[in-house]
């Protein structure tokens, strides 16, 4: 069967790698300095910086979900070339996206019966979606149908692991992650919450650390006892403008698993309007 892979904005992958592997993107709005701007791909570094420093001085960045509608105008477009689509989504856990997508390839089964339209959720986001597509284009590239890849996505998204940093908690606190005190009290103390996507896609804190340094040490602590260095798939290190904290993550991963395959990218405004600058990840496939 011929099909495409499409991933929505809010995951991160090398934009060369997306284009060298034919992978699609689902367009997500979102606002910069106060005007809304839709974005189709991975977005330029220059316009990353202008947004994280706009955060940091006081810019309140938003995000517009994809509706029903807007996702079968989308795979309407593979559909008229007789081509049938696998969509990455956002977690379930944190947003109406995969429930938004499902709708549209229900509505669209009767209509194009012969094709198909198949959403996955990935419960996670930015680099753990990259992990998941850069593997569905080795399936597809090794033969996989569009059912197998499908399914050997859903037994992948067991183990993808989103481990990060956040320096800023008036974002978390906007989120509802933190209460207001604790977001004062920590930003006043330097406390950087460790946290992670669970298994059912949420964000949960994992630990509280004070200052960088502790906290890049606990995700390199948590990589080393999860990371499955057997797997093919590659590491994503994702970050907010906070090139510093992600180069120390490289150096760490790298210290200890040399031949890990290691990409490095900018964090999605679509995520960071949510993280606030200077957030620092690692997606990988765990054991």
């Amino acid at each position: 069967m011929n099909y495409r892979i499409l991933m929505d904005v809010s995951g991160d992958i090398i934009p060369s790698i997306a284009e060298e592997q034919q992978i699609g993107f689902l367009p997500m709005e979102y606002t910069i300095h106060g005007e809304n701007r839709v974005l189709r791909g991975m977005e330029s570094p220059e316009i990353l910086k202008q947004f994280y420093d706009g955060q940091r001085s006081g810019d309140l960045t938003q995000t517009t979900q994809i509706t029903p509608g807007q996702y079968e105008e989308y795979f309407t477009e593979y559909l008229k070339q007789g081509v049938s689509v696998m969509c990455l989504c956002l977690s379930s856990g944190l947003s109406s996206t995969y429930g938004s997508a499902c709708l549209a390839a229900e509505n669209l089964r009767e209509k194009y019966p012969e094709l198909s339209v198949i959403p996955v959720d990935t419960l996670g986001a930015t680099g753990g979606i990259g992990v998941l597509a850069e593997r569905a284009a080795r399936n597809k590239n090794r033969g996989m149908s569009l059912q197998e890849n499908v399914e050997n996505l859903r037994e992948a998204v067991r183990h993808i692991r989103h481990q990060f940093m956040v320096q800023d908690l008036m974002y978390l606190r906007r989120g509802g992650r933190v209460s207001g005190a604790e977001a004062v009290l920590g930003t006043a103390l330097s406390i950087r919450p460790v946290m992670k996507i669970d298994e059912q896609g949420k964000l949960v804190v994992i630990e509280k650390k004070r200052g960088n340094k502790m906290a890049v040490r606990a995700l390199l602590e948590e990589f080393e006892q999860s990371y499955d260095a057997d797997a093919e798939d590659v590491v994503y290190i994702v970050d907010a403008d906070a090139g510093e904290t992600a180069e120390a993550l490289r150096q760490g991963i790298l210290e200890n698993f040399p031949d890990a395959v290691i990409r490095r990218i900018g964090l999605s405004p679509i995520i960071g309007a949510h993280t606030g600058p200077g957030m620092a990840a690692i997606l990988y496939m765990g054991k």
